[in-house]
């Protein structure tokens, strides 16, 4: 209902006389929806346009599909977007998995979008990575052979680079943190090799953590995304440039409405870095977990801002600084900690060489740590042998020493640590996990070996049991275990 006073007098009037009332009440509806269309009911506004014609034209001539070429060795698998572990390995063992002969030239398409007259290119680094010819063509269908200029597969971006004849149109970045889920947006890109397609939708989610990577932050849209759109830009709707269109999630080979893209904020950042040919992250040697409310609570901490650092690499920054594991960092370089993976973002974009200012709280205790920001290496490809930050979101898991809690513990000797070739000499091996138990739900697997319980080092296995023996239902027990060399800290709920 609107409340005017002209609405008032109309309603006033139906009453008074029958032979009205159909058609005061027709044009009561048809004011209700004609104020909706013109973007007005109550307090509802509708930012949505009528067409995005006038957009898709002034935008589409800076769009380009790209064709990039590969010779494939003997055995070699096809590539994927993040490796042997993609989330969506399912699409491309459908589409593309098989094994190539010898010296085969594979085709990958995708897209990519003009940011500058210098002809310079943004677009995804599984859509150009390992390729020996990259072809760009233009929406009117002329054809340019195009270099790489700098890639950065952490994030999956890549720059690349052609020389026209002719001034060129560049797409306008815009400003991806002023993105609200239910804005509208637009995708350009060129799926399954058809050629510039155009879809619409609306940012479904922000900020999305899928495992794809220690740098993720992903805006999620239902905006139809499909293999082919890698790369290409994602519109508001003033036709500037808020995303990149990267990934897509399915189980059956086609679009089901959920396609995940870059935020450009992200890229703008690196773009210098990418125009040199070399992206610098900054590195400090740690791991950190998300803060959950049972590690609150076991760490009597009194919320769950900050970020728990998992494991320190003693030999680097963190952990020459005085950095412990176990210690719960609040403050970066000045900028406060509110979630676990912001602490990622902030170290990888931090000065290289310049000494940072880290707050923690150790024991319930503020302090102050002064850490020196080195250069992640590309060599640094693993966390637990390198101290590479990254966020794990494992939350939950382990232990036993009562039979109801559902582990076979081992307590490990250097005659079991030498045969079975364990990263340690010390602590509980878990042998099996009962499939039902509290332990299977938190997540506990075979091989974890567990350390600590509540912050205090497990000596053997009869100290272990009769320690959690103490603990009563619903009460919570604190580990550190090992998994397969890197420490977290996880809870399990005694019941």
């Amino acid at each position: 209902m609107i409340h005017s006073p002209s609405n008032s007098r109309i309603l006033s009037i139906s009453y008074s006389g029958r032979r009205w009332l159909p058609a005061i009440v027709y044009m009561t509806v048809w004011l209700f929806f004609g104020s909706v269309i013109e973007g007005k009911a109550g307090d509802f506004q509708t930012s949505g346009p009528g067409s995005f014609s006038p957009l898709v034209k002034k935008a589409g001539a800076s769009v380009v599909n790209i064709s990039a070429v590969r010779i494939v060795k003997q055995g070699e698998e096809t590539l994927q977007p993040f490796g042997s572990n993609d989330p969506f390995q399912e699409f491309f063992d459908h589409f593309f998995r098989h094994q190539i002969p010898q010296g085969s030239r594979q085709n990958s398409l995708g897209t990519g979008f003009i940011i500058d007259e210098e002809g310079f290119i943004l677009t995804n680094n599984h859509v150009v990575e390992q390729t020996k010819e990259i072809k760009v063509i233009l929406a009117d269908n002329r054809e340019y052979n195009a270099e790489i200029v700098g890639r950065d597969p952490l994030t999956d971006l890549a720059l690349i680079r052609f020389e026209a004849e002719h001034p060129l149109v560049s797409l306008p970045l815009g400003d991806s943190d002023s993105l609200e889920v239910g804005d509208w947006v637009v995708a350009i890109g060129n799926p399954f090799g058809l050629g510039h397609t155009v879809s619409a939708g609306i940012v479904s989610a922000m900020y999305r953590k899928i495992g794809s990577g220690p740098y993720e932050n992903y805006i999620q849209t239902d905006a139809p995304i499909n293999p082919g759109n890698s790369g290409g830009p994602l519109l508001n709707t003033a036709g500037e440039v808020v995303g990149i269109t990267t990934l897509i999630f399915l189980q059956s080979g086609g679009n089901i409405g959920i396609g995940f893209a870059i935020p450009i904020n992200m890229a703008a950042e690196l773009l210098p870095q990418l125009k040199k040919g070399n992206v610098v992250r900054g590195w400090i040697g740690i791991m950190v977990q998300r803060l959950t409310p049972e590690l609150k609570d076991n760490l009597k901490l009194k919320d769950e801002k900050g970020t728990l650092v998992a494991d320190v690499l003693e030999s680097g920054p963190a952990g020459s600084a005085g950095i412990r594991r176990g210690d719960v960092i609040v403050s970066f370089d000045g900028k406060k900690i509110m979630e676990a993976n912001e602490l990622p973002h902030l170290v990888a974009s931090g000065s290289v060489g310049k000494a940072a200012i880290v707050e923690v709280i150790r024991f319930g205790q503020k302090q102050i740590f002064q850490v020196m920001i080195k250069e992640l290496r590309e060599d640094m490809e693993t966390a637990s042998s390198t101290g590479e930050l990254r966020e794990d979101t494992v939350s939950g898991v382990s232990s036993i020493g009562r039979p109801e809690l559902g582990m076979i513990l081992q307590q490990i000797t250097p005659v079991l640590a030498s045969k079975y070739e364990l990263s340690r000499t010390n602590g509980l091996l878990v042998v099996g996990v009962d499939f039902l138990s509290e332990a299977s739900e938190a997540g506990v697997e075979a091989g974890d070996i567990i350390l600590e319980v509540d912050q205090v080092p497990v000596m053997n296995l009869i100290g272990f049991i009769r320690k959690v023996e103490k603990y009563r239902a619903d009460q919570t027990v604190l580990l550190l275990v090992d998994r397969e060399g890197t420490t977290l800290f996880l809870t399990i709920r005694v019941r």
